[in-house]
C-alpha cells in the first residue's frame, strides 16, 4: 500500500471513527475559470472575477459492505467550502451529512426547469426597502446551509425518494422575500423524483417541507415540476408555494422554460418566472416580480463557455423604476 493510500484510509477512518474501510479510492479534480458579470447594468459596472475549485474525494467499502464516501471542496482560496460524508448500501439508500454547502430537498428542486447556464432569477441584483435581493426570491426551504442530513433512496421503477433534516441553527440566512435572517430553528422536508419507465424523457418532481419561523408560527412549502425531453428539445414547468400559519404573507412561484441542444456541445435556453412574494400585499409592493432570461453553453474538451442574459421587472414586488433590472454573466472555465 503506497503512502497516498495509507493517508486516504486514515482520513476516511478519522471521519467515520466507528468504521474501517477495506480500501479507498481517492481522486483529485479541479476547475479554473474567469467570469464577467454585470448584475445591474443601470448602476453597476461590469466586473471580472476568478473562480477556482479543487475537489478531493474518497470512496470505499467497510468489511460489512457499507459504502462510505467523503468529499472536500477548496474554492476561491478558502480553506474549505463544501464538504460532506456519506454512508449507505445499494439496497437501503444513502445517508449524507453535509458539514457545509448541503441543500435540502426543496433547495434541490427549487428550479428544475431546463437551463443552458443560470436560472432566469439569477445574475440580476436589486434590493428594495421591503424585500431581499432578486436571487433570494425563492421558495427553497432553508436553502444551502451547514449541518444538514439528506437521504436518497435507491431508484425503483423510476422512482427516487428524498428526505432532509436541517439541525437547529439560529443563523440561517433569508431564503425568500418575506423571511428575515435567523428566523429558522428547525426544518425538515421530503420529495420524490419520478422518471416513468414507460415514458422516456419524462421527469416529475414533488417536494414539501415545514419550517419553524417562530415559536408559534410554521411555514409549509411545496413545489411540483415536470420536464420532458424529446430529441434535442427539453421543456419544463413548475409551481411552488409557501403558506405561513397565522399570517397572510404567503408566496407563490410559476416558472417555465425551454432548452435546445443545437449540437452535442452547444445548447441554448429561454425561460420565464413570476414570483408573487406576498399574495396579500397592496400599494407599493403589490406587483408580481417577473424574471426572463436567455442562456447558452458550449463545451469543447475540457473547456466550457457559458452565459446568461436576464431581466427582472418589479423586483421583490417593488413598483419603483429602479426595480426593473437587466444583468448578464459570461464564464469560461477549464477542467483538470
Amino acid at each position: 500500500m503506497n503512502k497516498l493510500r495509507k493517508i486516504g484510509v486514515s482520513a476516511l477512518a478519522g471521519a467515520l471513527a466507528s468504521f474501517s474501510a477495506n480500501a479507498a479510492d481517492w481522486s483529485v479534480s479541479g476547475q479554473a475559470g474567469l467570469t464577467l458579470n454585470s448584475t445591474n447594468e443601470s448602476i453597476k459596472a461590469s466586473s471580472f472575477t476568478q473562480s477556482d475549485v479543487i475537489t478531493i474525494s474518497a470512496s470505499g467499502q467497510t468489511e460489512s459492505g457499507i459504502n462510505i464516501a467523503a468529499k472536500f471542496n477548496i474554492e476561491d482560496g478558502q480553506t474549505y467550502d463544501e464538504h460532506m460524508v456519506s454512508m449507505g448500501t445499494d439496497t437501503l439508500g444513502t445517508l449524507t451529512f453535509h458539514g457545509h454547502g448541503g441543500s435540502v430537498v426543496m433547495g434541490q428542486f427549487d428550479d428544475v426547469t431546463p437551463k443552458a447556464y443560470e436560472e432566469v432569477w439569477d445574475v440580476t441584483d436589486y434590493t428594495s426597502s421591503t424585500s431581499t435581493d432578486v436571487s433570494s426570491a425563492r421558495i427553497n426551504g432553508v436553502g444551502e446551509q451547514n449541518n444538514i442530513f439528506t437521504y436518497d433512496s435507491p431508484t425503483i421503477a423510476g422512482v427516487t425518494f428524498k428526505a432532509a433534516y436541517a439541525t437547529a441553527n439560529s443563523a440561517y440566512a433569508a431564503s425568500i422575500g418575506n423571511d428575515g435572517s435567523g428566523s429558522d430553528g428547525r426544518y425538515k422536508d421530503w420529495g420524490v423524483k419520478i422518471a416513468p419507465e414507460m415514458v422516456e424523457g419524462l421527469n416529475i418532481y414533488y417536494a414539501q417541507g415545514t419550517r419553524d419561523t417562530s415559536a408559534t408560527t410554521e411555514s409549509d412549502e411545496s413545489t411540483v415540476g415536470i420536464t420532458y425531453t424529446y430529441g434535442p428539445v427539453t421543456v419544463g414547468y413548475q409551481e411552488s408555494e409557501e403558506d405561513k400559519s397565522g399570517v397572510a404573507t404567503d408566496n407563490e412561484i410559476e416558472a417555465y422554460s425551454i432548452a435546445y441542444a443545437i449540437t452535442d456541445d452547444l445548447s441554448v435556453s429561454y425561460g420565464q418566472r413570476e414570483f408573487d412574494h406576498d399574495t396579500s400585499a397592496t400599494g407599493d409592493d403589490k406587483e408580481v416580480q417577473k424574471d426572463t432570461g436567455f442562456g447558452f453553453s458550449y463545451t469543447m474538451g475540457g473547456v466550457s463557455i457559458g452565459g446568461s442574459f436576464n431581466q427582472t421587472d418589479n423586483a421583490g414586488g417593488d413598483t419603483a423604476t429602479t426595480a426593473d433590472v437587466d444583468g448578464y454573466e459570461m464564464n469560461i472555465s477549464f477542467a483538470f
